[in-house]
């Protein structure tokens, strides 16, 4: 039933004025309720639209369409996109990027992944390597099932891999652009520095001292003393400080990239990480990352305000970008105010868009639901959009926490 109404709308739209006559690929995100599903799914949806080669995609605990979120509830979501041949390619473990027949050459990339690969970090990196601009977006699978992932290539698999079936369990996947497709993504962040005893709002430290994932020193003071006169706790009152320390994280910063702005929210360069674990006998606190000496860190909390503060502004600065001319940053923010109901300014050019947000986020986080996609709408207007709740989000090369990563293609 659930793929009978998205083919049903789906088919709706193509027969609309500017909406895609003849799509060449499908992006397509199942919650976990059908990740058992996900072949049969596929298996339905390509035989009914037997003219779209190209399918991507995945799971996750929640799923977006245009303006509405589906969370923790059967749901499916399917987006067509009527792309050149030539400016995208599919990719998966049987068709990596740069193995397919014939010339392309990747810009960009929205991946999906299983959290569970080993090494992703530097898969991640070695992928965006493989992209012109080093850029990519998307995120990891979440499922309490199977973590599924969608791909299936109409250039075909790689030769002596067989034919696969479109459905994967670990490892990337996902569609590599094409300078050709031109795309604006920006990183919204969840949290901000702490409020502390001492300071409007924790400070940004360098690692000075490090092994592995334990931080040892902040600009040559033990991590742990630290982060507890932050906090405002001692050991010798576990429970108070306890209470505190699960409900504080890391923003990790790499050296030489901002990792506060002069407003006090994070830029798009900081990832945020959990605190595992305390290492009393040397001082150290270990974070959920390996961490390297210089970079930099600040200690942080989750906080709603701020995330909405956060995706007004990248919302906003995607309106400015499009539309430098007519609506300045200032206008652009007093618009957000407008209807939701009104639809996307004609300079806008925005064709669609994909939202990959953290799992924590969705649900009631944003205060009642689908108030997250609520507020893209009103900045961008009704535009197509799908995405997934994810469990990492990625962006640039790195897996973020906590974020959302907002992407829109731009009509050429």
């Amino acid at each position: 039933m659930a793929a009978g109404l998205v083919l049903a709308q789906v088919r709706a739209q193509m027969a609309l004025h500017d909406y895609a006559q003849q799509p060449t690929l499908a992006i397509v995100y199942i919650t976990d309720h059908y990740a058992d599903h996900a072949q049969d799914i596929l298996d339905h949806l390509s035989a009914e639209l037997p003219s779209v080669p190209d399918w991507t995609g995945t799971v996750g605990v929640g799923i977006a369409s245009n303006n509405v979120e589906y969370f923790d509830e059967p749901a499916l979501a399917l987006m067509l996109c009527e792309l050149p041949g030539n400016q995208y390619r599919v990719f998966s473990g049987v068709a990596p990027l740069g193995s397919q027949h014939g010339f392309f050459d990747a810009h960009t990339a929205l991946v999906h992944a299983d959290g569970n690969t080993p090494d992703l970090a530097e898969l991640l990196h070695e992928l965006a390597e493989r992209t012109d601009a080093g850029y990519l977006f998307g995120g990891l699978a979440a499922s309490r099932r199977t973590a599924v992932q969608f791909a299936v290539s109409g250039n075909g698999n790689v030769n002596g891999q067989g034919k696969a079936s479109g459905v994967f369990q670990g490892g990337l996947s996902g569609v590599a652009f094409g300078e050709g497709v031109a795309l604006l993504s920006r990183v919204t962040q969840g949290c901000e520095p702490l409020t502390t005893p001492t300071h409007s709002r924790s400070p940004v430290r360098t690692i000075t001292a490090c092994d592995g994932n334990v931080v040892l020193a902040l600009d040559g003071e033990p991590a742990l003393g630290l982060l507890l006169g932050d906090l405002g706790v001692s050991l010798e009152q576990p429970r108070a400080a306890l209470d505190k320390l699960r409900s504080t994280l890391v923003g990790l910063t790499d050296a030489g990239a901002s990792a506060v702005t002069p407003v006090g929210h994070f830029g798009a360069d900081t990832r945020v990480r959990h605190i595992i674990g305390l290492d009393p006998a040397r001082r150290g606190i270990a974070v959920a990352d390996v961490v390297q000496q210089g970079a930099s860190l600040v200690f942080c909390t989750r906080n709603v305000e701020a995330a909405r503060r956060d995706l007004v502004r990248i919302c906003a600065e995607i309106r400015e970008e499009l539309e430098p001319a007519e609506l300045p940053i200032d206008v652009a923010l007093d618009a957000m105010a407008d209807s939701a109901d009104a639809a996307p300014h004609p300079s806008r050019n925005i064709a669609g868009a994909v939202y990959i947000s953290c799992a924590g986020r969705g649900g009631p986080h944003f205060g009642a639901p689908s108030a997250e996609l609520q507020l893209i709408r009103h900045a961008l207007g009704d535009v197509p959009l799908v995405g997934f709740f994810a469990g990492g989000e990625i962006a640039h090369q790195h897996v973020y926490g906590y974020t959302g990563v907002l992407t829109v293609f731009v009509c050429q």
